[in-house]
């Protein structure tokens, strides 16, 4: 049996349901967070929280979060689960309103906490790094002034579907790349993206409509306390051709090195030595180091 949150209780998961009038369900309306745990405490908790607070007043859902009442709600279904660590996802929907589009607040949300036991990622991810496959389908442009992490992520799934297609993708396990619209590095299927090149890191800025990710935001913090000169910025597939590092950010697979890039048409190219370069193994150390490892 497994179980998962929902509005509070801790429920099986099979039967577990929400209103077919939530307008989560018929217009997306809704936002979600995903994180781990380490040690069985949920990692950077307050940070998705504050992310899904400021994203619900974007989208006029009355919520409003509370940490310590989430974070022992969590535990309870862990404990319930018999899970130790877990990647989980936090859901918040609109809720129950009549058909059709709304014209005022959403005032009764709902709150749903899924949980699976946590990815057991070899070591060698991180040393030997993964491939990056360009796609074709760009990024969309987010309907609101920065990307929601919202229930409506069709752009993820066709690009996920695209880089299926790709047989050395899929036998490389590789991450997907997306460009914006004007063919400008955007970010991951599920990932944000940085490079390093000639000692200075490098990620593309919110304004081309990439998820402001937690990660990456702690990455930034940490190259400062480093002394490691960052930029945020406009960049091309050309700037990864030529870096000396590049790797992804996401919260369940922290920082994994890009050690070689994919582009239909083209021969396979290594980044680097083909290995974890030396900035990528420092901001990874500190990132495990904030997270009490």
């Amino acid at each position: 049996m497994s179980f998962m949150g929902v509005d509070g209780r801790v429920v099986d998961t099979a039967g577990a349901v929400v209103s077919v009038m939530d307008h989560g369900l018929l217009y997306g309306m809704g936002l979600f967070e995903t994180f781990r745990t380490y040690g069985g405490v949920p990692f950077l908790l307050e940070r998705h929280l504050e992310r899904l607070e400021e994203s619900c007043r974007l989208l006029d859902i009355r919520y409003q979060p509370d940490p310590c009442y989430i974070e022992d709600w969590i535990s309870r279904i862990l404990s319930a689960g018999g899970l130790k660590e877990a990647y989980i996802r936090f859901t918040v929907t609109a809720g129950e309103e009549a058909l059709g589009l709304p014209s005022g607040d959403y005032m009764a949300p709902r709150e749903l906490v899924y949980v699976k036991p946590l990815p057991q990622l070899p070591d060698s991810l991180y040393t030997e790094g993964k491939a990056l496959q360009l796609l074709a389908i760009p990024r969309n442009t987010p309907e609101t002034p920065w990307r929601l992490k919202s229930l409506h992520y069709m752009n993820n799934i066709m690009a996920k579907r695209e880089l299926q297609s790709y047989p050395d993708a899929v036998r490389l396990q590789a991450e997907g790349l997306m460009l914006t619209g004007n063919g400008e590095l955007a970010e991951g299927i599920v990932s944000n993206i940085f490079f390093v090149k000639n000692d200075t890191l490098f990620t593309p800025d919110t304004g081309t409509g990439i998820l402001p990710g937690i990660t990456r935001s702690v990455v930034l913090d940490l190259a400062d306390e480093l002394g490691l000169a960052a930029q945020e910025g406009r960049y091309h597939w050309d700037d990864l051709v030529h870096a000396d590092e590049i790797f992804t950010t996401g919260s369940v697979q922290e920082l994994v090195p890009v050690t070689r890039l994919l582009k239909t048409g083209e021969e396979s190219r290594i980044v680097g030595e083909g290995l974890a370069g030396p900035v990528t193994k420092a901001l990874l150390k500190a990132y495990r180091q904030k997270a009490g490892l």
